[in-house]
């Protein structure tokens, strides 16, 4: 039996299955401690299922996931609304040299990612999906791209993607508060130990923390919000097109961050219309979790059956990069000081699974050790926003170089 669902139908579905992992999560602490996202509870639970209904012979799903892609947009579409120039200025130095070290990172899990590839003979877009597509992009990254990478011929990219970027959420969390505790108590850091014990989330916010929940705003600026979302992706889609004119591929949704990056600049520089700020993020949250919930029942975890070995090697090949990475690279360059390893364990949190990680990781550190305001102000602005765009152009460099 074949259960089709159009597009409406899997909206409701991928909704549905959004609340059940909201509800399983709250009830299951360890879920909640790694911060593992609730579409990614849920979805996982639904494709399990649909695994168990299509080995018994009882039943599979046709769904139709049209709206998949504009949900993904608008996500990334808020994404480039944080493209501040304000924001990078006020950084300084410290942004410029955090942001060139994760360039590194990504270019590093990519060139790991294919090369194992290579050395179990798979297509070397299967190594980009255990690569920095799913480590430093985490489950939005990974739906975008292996859609991409499936409409290419690569079958099962998706699956590998997002099983790639659910083990990240998980071992990021796990190695990076021992890593940072090991560095500091193995080079006899000074901590602020006897001042501040907790952290000003709030200024870390400002800072440009990762999407979060925030309370309802009025229905104008909400009204602005959506309006100024729907003109990027109109926009977008004209710069996509132009891209596409240069023979390279490029996943769909660059255009629409571009456009976004122009019209946020353009607004922080007049008095044309405010940028509500709140509501975008707000409106990307909706829109990240319901792209992800749709892009996580579509998981054929059937097709992970012939990748079981080389992709464990391959993830646990990453885990080492990444503590490899934050030990000798991170905490060397950002100072070799309290900050830099708070800063090290940041970037285990955002390099193999997302932002809310990294702050995981790092106020976990600082309610024991003390504060490190410049910890929490790089980590957020360079994770929730920087690295994104320099991802995807990375990611899309070495998918043309291999296709």
């Amino acid at each position: 039996m074949v259960l089709k669902l159009n597009m409406i139908q899997t909206v409701a579905v991928a909704v549905v299955v959004l609340l059940v992992g909201e509800g399983v999560k709250k009830r299951v602490p360890f879920l909640d401690k790694y911060c593992i996202p609730s579409p990614v509870v849920g979805g996982v639970l639904f494709a399990i299922l649909a695994l168990i209904l299509k080995q018994t012979g009882i039943m599979t799903f046709d769904m139709d996931v049209t709206l998949q892609e504009v949900f993904m947009t608008a996500f990334f579409t808020s994404i480039g609304f944080k493209a501040s120039m304000r924001l990078l200025k006020k950084g300084g130095l410290q942004v410029f040299i955090f942001l060139c070290i994760s360039i590194l990172l990504v270019i590093s899990q990519n060139v790991l990612g294919i090369s194992l590839a290579k050395v179990f003979n798979l297509d070397p877009i299967l190594g980009l999906c255990v690569g920095s597509v799913p480590m430093v992009g985490g489950h939005a990254t990974s739906g975008a791209f292996g859609a991409l990478f499936e409409k290419m011929g690569v079958t099962g990219a998706s699956t590998v993607a997002i099983a790639a970027a659910t083990f990240g959420l998980v071992s990021g969390s796990m190695i990076g508060g021992p890593l940072a505790k090991t560095l500091i108590e193995r080079k006899h850091i000074v901590t602020p130990r006897d001042e501040q014990r907790d952290i000003n989330i709030k200024g870390a916010n400002e800072a440009g923390e990762e999407l979060s929940c925030k309370e309802s705003s009025k229905e104008k600026r909400f009204t602005t919000a959506s309006f100024e979302i729907v003109i990027a992706m109109g926009l977008g889609t004209i710069i996509s097109s132009l891209l596409q004119k240069t023979g390279a591929t490029f996943p769909v949704y660059i255009g629409a961050m571009f456009a976004a990056a122009i019209m946020r600049n353009i607004l922080d520089n007049t008095s044309i219309v405010p940028y509500q700020e709140e509501e975008i993020e707000i409106i990307g949250n909706i829109s990240l979790s319901i792209f992800l919930s749709m892009a996580l029942i579509g998981l054929r975890l059937w097709e992970l059956a012939d990748l079981a070995l080389p992709l464990i090697v391959m993830l646990l090949g990453q885990t080492v990069l990444m503590i490899a990475f934050a030990y000798f690279i991170t905490f060397n360059i950002m100072g070799r000081d309290y900050e830099a390893a708070v800063m090290a364990s940041g970037m285990c949190g955002f390099g193999m699974g997302a932002t809310p990680n990294a702050m995981a990781n790092m106020q976990a550190l600082t309610v024991k050790y003390g504060d490190a305001a410049r910890a929490f102000f790089v980590i957020p602005l360079v994770g929730s926003l920087f690295i994104d765009f320099c991802n995807v152009g990375i990611i899309t460099a070495f998918m043309n170089f291999v296709k």
